[in-house]
Formats: C-alpha cells, sequence, structure tokens
C-alpha cells in the first residue's frame, strides 16, 4: 500500500489548495468583471522569434491578454516582478497525473480509485504551481475515466490545476505492454489499460471512452523494449489498418487538433504504422526510420522524447548494472533524437511525469536542449507546438492580445540558461495568480 505518511501529505495538500481555490475563485469573479492587472517585468519572451524584449509589460484584462509593451492603463493594478523574464505557461504534452513514484504496478493494484484521484489532484496542483498551465494526461493507468472528474474539477474552479487534455485509460491489446503480465495469471489481475484486439473493439473502446469523457485516445503500440550491443528491437502491437480504424473513429468525432490518437511507440515498425496512420504524436520515439521521419515532417506529427523520466529511471535503478543500461539506452536515444532534429521531425515537450515526482518535469526542457536543442527551438517546441498538440493553438504558448492570461515569472533568462524554467516564481493562469513567490511590489 501506500505510505500512510505519504497519504497524510496528500489529505494537507489538498486541504490547503482547496481554500486556495475558494480564493481563486473570489479572483475569478473579479477576472469576469474586467478588472485591468499589469505585470511588469526586466524582460519578457517573444517565443516566435526567439528573443527577449526589454522591458516586460503584460496587460491583462478578466483572463485574457490585452496588449503587450506600451503604457500602462489608467487605474489598472500594477505588479512589479523585478528582474526576472515574463513568460507563456509552459506545457507537457505528456503526464500521468494519476501516477507518483514508486511501484507503478503496485499502485494500480494496492491503490482504490478515489485514492488515486485525490493523488492525481494534488498532482495537478504541483506541476501549475511549476509553471505548468496546460498538459495532456496520456493514461491513468488503471483509473478509467477518474480522469474527467480531475478535469471537471479543475475547470470549474474545486482546485488549481493546468488546463487538461484527458484521455481515460490507454488502449492495450491481449498480453500488450500494460496488461499485468507479470502477476499471477490465477489472480486475474486487471490491466491498467482498455483491452482492444481487433478494429471492432478499437473502435467500441475509443466509443466508451468518449463517452465518458475522454479529449482524444492514446494507444500502446510497442513494447517491451529491448536494448542490447547498441541494437534497440521493439515488437509493434497494432498494425497500420488497425490504428488507421482508431484514427478514422476519434476523428469522427469532428473536435479538431487535441483530440485523436497518440501513440506510445519507442521504435519501428510500429512508429512507421502509427505515422502512416496519421496519429497526431509519436511518444518516446527512441528509433524512427528515414522513411518515419520525412513523414512526420511532411504531415507535421510530433515526435515527444520523454528524456527525463529515462533519466529518472537510471538514477533510480535497481542496481548499478541496471543504471547503466538505462543511460546507455538514453544516450541511444539522444544520438537519434539528434538525427531526427537533423531530418526536420517537428518536437513537442513531454515528461512522462508520474513516476517521477511532479513538479520537477522542467527538467525535460533542459536535456533537450543537453541534447541538441537551441534554447529558443526548445522554448518554441514546448509553447507553439504544444499548443497546436493540444488543440490550443491562438490561444496558449504566446504573449499576444487575446490570448487567455496564462502567464509566468522566471529567475533570468530561458534562452541565454534553458534552467531558468526551473526557477519559477510566478504563475497566473487564466488570470488568476495562483504562485506569487517572488519579491514583488505593487500599486
Amino acid at each position: 500500500m501506500g505510505h500512510p505518511m505519504y497519504a497524510a501529505g496528500i489529505m494537507r495538500n489538498l486541504l490547503v489548495a482547496g481554500l486556495a481555490a475558494a480564493c481563486v475563485l473570489g479572483a475569478s469573479a473579479q477576472s469576469a468583471s474586467n478588472k485591468v492587472v499589469v505585470l511588469k517585468a526586466s524582460r519578457m519572451l517573444d517565443v516566435a522569434a526567439g528573443k527577449t524584449v526589454s522591458p516586460g509589460l503584460v496587460v491583462v484584462t478578466g483572463n485574457r491578454i490585452t496588449a503587450v509593451g506600451g503604457s500602462v492603463p489608467s487605474g489598472a493594478q500594477v505588479i512589479e516582478l523585478g528582474d526576472v523574464t515574463l513568460m507563456p505557461g509552459m506545457i507537457d504534452a505528456h503526464v500521468h497525473l494519476f501516477l507518483h513514484p514508486g511501484a507503478e504496478d503496485l499502485q494500480t493494484v494496492e491503490e482504490s480509485v478515489p485514492k488515486r484521484t485525490l493523488i492525481a489532484m494534488d498532482a495537478a496542483r504541483l506541476d501549475l504551481m511549476a509553471g505548468f498551465t496546460a498538459e495532456r494526461d496520456m493514461g491513468t493507468e488503471g483509473a478509467g475515466s477518474a480522469d474527467t472528474a480531475v478535469r471537471e474539477a479543475i475547470n470549474s474552479g474545486l482546485f488549481p490545476g493546468p488546463r487538461m487534455r484527458m484521455s481515460g485509460n490507454a488502449v492495450d491489446l491481449l498480453g500488450g505492454h500494460e496488461d499485468a503480465n507479470h502477476f499471477n495469471p490465477a489472480q486475474h489481475v486487471l490491466s491498467n489499460a482498455d483491452r482492444a484486439n481487433n478494429v471492432d473493439e478499437i473502435v467500441e473502446v475509443i466509443r466508451e471512452q468518449r463517452k465518458e469523457g475522454a479529449d482524444f485516445t492514446k494507444v500502446y503500440e510497442t513494447g517491451p523494449d529491448k536494448y542490447v550491443d547498441g541494437v534497440f528491437k521493439t515488437p509493434y502491437q497494432y498494425t497500420e489498418e488497425e490504428l488507421k480504424a482508431a484514427v478514422m473513429e476519434a476523428n469522427r468525432y469532428g473536435l479538431g487538433p487535441g483530440h485523436g490518437v497518440a501513440v506510445h511507440a519507442t521504435g519501428e515498425p510500429g512508429s512507421g504504422y502509427a505515422v502512416a496512420a496519421g496519429v497526431m504524436s509519436v511518444d518516446h520515439a527512441y528509433q524512427l526510420s528515414d522513411a518515419t521521419m520525412k513523414a512526420m515532417k511532411e504531415k507535421q506529427i510530433y515526435a515527444v522524447p520523454t528524456f527525463a523520466i529515462a533519466e529518472y529511471f537510471a538514477d533510480h535503478a535497481a542496481s548499478p548494472a541496471a543504471g547503466a543500461r538505462e543511460r546507455a539506452q538514453q544516450a541511444y536515444h539522444a544520438a537519434e533524437f539528434r538525427k531526427q532534429l537533423a531530418a526536420g521531425v517537428p518536437m513537442a515537450v513531454g515528461s512522462d511525469v508520474g513516476p517521477f515526482p511532479h513538479g520537477t518535469q522542467a527538467r525535460e526542457l533542459e536535456l533537450m536542449v543537453q541534447y541538441g536543442m537551441s534554447p529558443a527551438d526548445c522554448l518554441r517546441a514546448d509553447l507553439i507546438n504544444g499548443a497546436k498538440l493540444l488543440g490550443w493553438a491562438g490561444q496558449i504558448g504566446e504573449l499576444k492580445p487575446g490570448y487567455y492570461a496564462d502567464v509566468i515569472a522566471v529567475e533570468g533568462d530561458p534562452l541565454k540558461d534553458i534552467s531558468a524554467v526551473t526557477k519559477v516564481g510566478f504563475v497566473m493562469k487564466d488570470g488568476v495568480i495562483v504562485k506569487r513567490a517572488l519579491r514583488v511590489g505593487g500599486r
């Protein structure tokens, strides 16, 4: 079972979060009355241009940005944030709110869905406080559509959290990646995913998930992975035709970007099948063939590398030998990532946070820069591409008039040192200040 002190800590955090949410609701009422707030700082980030602008000034009216730069409107509340950089709230395109550090398979067996839902609420709060104002939850790992309740609680102001796209359980086949394969078969331990073995079952599962409130569909397409003597291999799970059926069913709802199919796919041939089928993103993407990379560039299908989770597993491996294997595979992935960048594969940022502590996933941006991206390109991948991937293009991801007022302030200049994104002292989501740790003044 989860440690009782851990659970008690979650409950304390949620109590505080609930009280804070009451304050947020009050602030939201003020936002609805079109109160004007001006955020001032030494710098602000122009994401598209890849440059910082001095000084930084963002005018917020209600829950929208109404001006960037210029003068302070008469009667506005001014918040002086000092020597920091204003930038859009970050986007994590691959999170697991329902997971926490520890044995993943045992969490889903030992912890009830109500308990896991409370844990997910606290995870959402932690991510928001770290500056992530929009996220895509890539599977509840056995908690079904409980993520819909989390999304609605956030949207209604009951608890603080990012804007969320939810998938419910992932879709997996019999004996697949998340099918409780290592437990005693006589115990009939349930899969952490929704099982579908053919086209008809895939369509039925997607329809049930959408009925229960899922925004998009996650499919496990590869696994288990093997990396031996520099050679990476992983079996595919669904054929190209089966994946095409999933994409067609997801697109049938007509909801547009952010509502299609994303795949867990680490290598070929599964990655190629998924791209040919027209998925939104290939998450993990350790290995992509030349043909797959070319198709991803042409179709603008995003790769989501998830380096941070692999680093965490290497650092917390059960033995030195296991840690060495994880690091060798990470080095292989990093080399493949550089090939993908050279081939023009579009990137988005997703950390796979959950198995490692929520609120620490800005490490993913540091690793993407370490492994070959420039800070400017990494920030564009996170903010502009992330907004497109989640279906919020033109609404979040840039500091522009008309966009939602999702604004954070970081110490330093992230274009000079990407680690600035790990030092978030101010968070505004939807025009409401949810974190103000910086020493600030106002008038």
